[in-house]
């Protein structure tokens, strides 16, 4: 009935975009991870087919690009800084500090598997 869970030593998969990911716990509505890109990494752009997230950074410095239609924007992460991606949304994110880039995310609904993510154009050249 209740989950507890400690953040894993270690990631569990690499996501699409070539994060390192935590899987922490899930509930029918979403589920939840920890991110982290290495420092001086650059993500591969993509975007998801039928999940939102909500990203909270907790450690390092970067950017983080998001596109949408006609909306385009990049904007400074860092630690305290929340950021949503809806379904739909081109992203890609770099670290720029000399630490790890992490944050923790929600996925709603939860993340349902390998096709989930597609890669997209970003801006920069990926390093994962």
């Amino acid at each position: 009935m209740f989950q507890i869970k400690l953040l894993p030593d270690r990631p569990d998969v690499t996501a699409p975009d070539g994060s390192d990911v935590r899987v922490l716990l899930s509930l029918k509505g979403g589920s939840m991870a920890h991110f982290e890109l290495t420092a001086g990494g650059i993500s591969k752009p993509v975007a998801h087919k039928t999940v939102d997230e909500i990203w909270y950074f907790i450690e390092g410095l970067g950017v983080m690009w998001r596109k949408l239609d006609a909306h385009e924007e990049t904007v400074r992460v860092e630690a305290g800084v929340c950021i949503t991606i809806p379904c739909g949304t081109h992203f890609q994110f770099r670290s720029l500090g000399p630490d790890s880039l992490k944050a923790v995310a929600v996925t709603m609904p939860p993340w349902p598997g390998t096709g989930e993510a597609f890669e997209v154009t970003g801006l920069w050249n990926p390093t994962s």
